[in-house]
């Protein structure tokens, strides 16, 4: 599974030098390796599907998607768990739900009709007591939905691997389980306590999904040049009003160590904070309009009852973004996540997340910041757009393609963690969170099965760099 068809036989291993810290950019264009990652990533990854407010009634339905798969995520009208489907239908293939979202009592594929409840099993299927047809012989045991090999709420947050050999979700995230609790709280520190806004934010790219879930993700250092403007613009809460012009949230502070990490045997990473004093920092005013803060203010002391006395999680108190292999860009407010569709071409999804208690002045705050940072009329991500269009366009030429991308920032100044075997502590705007994916990219795409893979066998190690 290892040798693919670039400039010679070359090896995958071959294309990550580990003393020079480069990358070939053959990962990024060979479609040949973008075929082999839906089989031995997408394939056998827990993948981030959506949030439960999204199916919040019996026979809800949202299309998702898992790689290049279209999976349908159905709450049951009979036991009210959600769970999740590829979305084609048993007979011939066809899509069985042609929506992005909404309520079924059952979904009837409009090619020959087979039906299926909304717990994907076969209910029927045209002429199936035709005696010169099917003969009610059709076993509809067998012919229902295909679905997902293992599934997980996780505080709110929806998952999903069609690997039955993978290990638990929890092994999978690892030392990331605690900030994706700590995200998913509401403002006053209730579990499971937010929603998100929907219907929410997709759009394409001409990319590789690469490029931004590994290249760009926990990048610091892009913010100065790639956000000069926007940086200066007045599009935060306050709308200029207190900062003079600012993207981001007033916050006070709470003394810290801040790092970038990467975990080389899970490929999770980001940025991680080790507060030194326990509990919150005080509120601070940050919303134009007016109630918000008030809300939030409220909320804040509630939520800082909870911690009294607590060091704070190293994703708490909005201390900054990390990643969970291959795909999914998590913070406290806002969930991003890269759907490939061919080796040039990926969607790019956003949830929002706001308290479930909330207000309705205090929602329509929050979804405009949001609209007015996020997404491909955004004040910053069309930022981000400019580069990650024009990187994978200007590595396609014959000769672009024998350079590599480094990725030495930091190189072999990292301390490994005891707590955490493969989880590697380097300074913040080190490059260490973008090694520790190409580790586990390494691992998992000359993997063959789970039995190779740490964490299920805890015996190997795959930190590369």
């Amino acid at each position: 599974m290892d040798i693919i068809k670039v400039r010679g036989d070359r090896t995958l291993g071959s294309l990550i030098d580990t003393e020079r810290g480069t990358v070939s950019r053959e990962l990024y264009i060979n479609e040949d390796i973008f075929k082999q990652e839906q089989e031995q990533i997408y394939g056998r990854c827990w993948l981030f599907l959506g949030h439960e407010s999204q199916l919040p009634n019996p026979g809800d339905f949202v299309v998702t998607r898992m790689g290049t798969e279209e999976v349908l995520m159905i709450r049951d009208r009979k036991d009210k768990q959600i769970r999740a489907f590829l979305n084609s239908c048993a007979h011939r293939g066809m899509k069985v739900c042609r929506y992005d979202q909404g309520n079924a009592l059952v979904f009837t594929c409009p090619f020959h009709a087979w039906t299926y409840d909304t717990a994907g099993r076969l209910v029927g299927a045209a002429y199936q007591d035709d005696p010169r047809a099917y003969a009610g012989e059709l076993d509809k045991q067998r012919w229902g939905l295909a679905e997902v090999a293992q599934f997980k709420n996780y505080y709110g947050s929806l998952w999903a691997t069609w690997d039955p050999k993978a290990p638990s979700f929890e092994d999978y995230v690892g030392p990331f389980a605690e900030g994706i609790r700590y995200d998913c709280e509401a403002s006053d520190g209730e579990e499971a306590g937010i929603e998100v806004f929907t219907p929410f934010q997709k759009w394409r790219l001409p990319t590789n999904w690469k490029i931004p879930a590994f290249s760009s993700s926990t990048d610091l250092t892009h913010a100065a040049m790639t956000h000069r403007s926007v940086n200066a613009a007045a599009i935060g809460p306050d709308r200029g009003m207190r900062s003079a012009g600012s993207r981001h949230k007033t916050k006070g502070a709470i003394p810290a160590d801040r790092y970038a990490v990467g975990d080389h045997n899970l490929g999770h990473g980001g940025n991680w904070n080790a507060y030194k004093e326990p509990g919150m920092a005080p509120y601070m005013d940050t919303w134009f309009e007016p109630g918000v803060d008030d809300y939030f203010r409220q909320a804040h002391e509630r939520k800082a009852q909870k911690y009294a006395g607590r060091i704070m999680p190293p994703h708490g108190h909005e201390g900054g973004h990390f990643c969970i292999f291959p795909n999914f860009i998590m913070d406290s407010w806002r969930w991003r996540w890269w759907h490939p569709h061919s080796v040039g071409i990926v969607e790019r999804w956003s949830l929002f997340g706001v308290d479930k208690k909330a207000p309705k002045h205090v929602k329509d705050a929050v979804r405009h910041y949001v609209m007015r940072y996020n997404g491909p009329t955004g004040a910053t991500e069309s930022d981000d757009m400019e580069n990650w269009n024009y990187v994978y366009a200007a590595s396609l030429g014959a000769e672009a393609r024998k350079r590599n991308y480094y990725f030495a920032n930091g190189l072999g100044r990292g301390v490994e963690s005891h707590q955490h075997p493969g989880l590697v502590f380097n300074g913040s705007h080190t490059e260490e969170a973008h090694r520790a994916r190409f580790s586990r990219w390494l691992a998992f795409m000359e993997g063959g099965s789970w039995d190779d893979l740490y964490p299920a066998n805890k015996q190997k190690r795959h930190r590369i760099w």
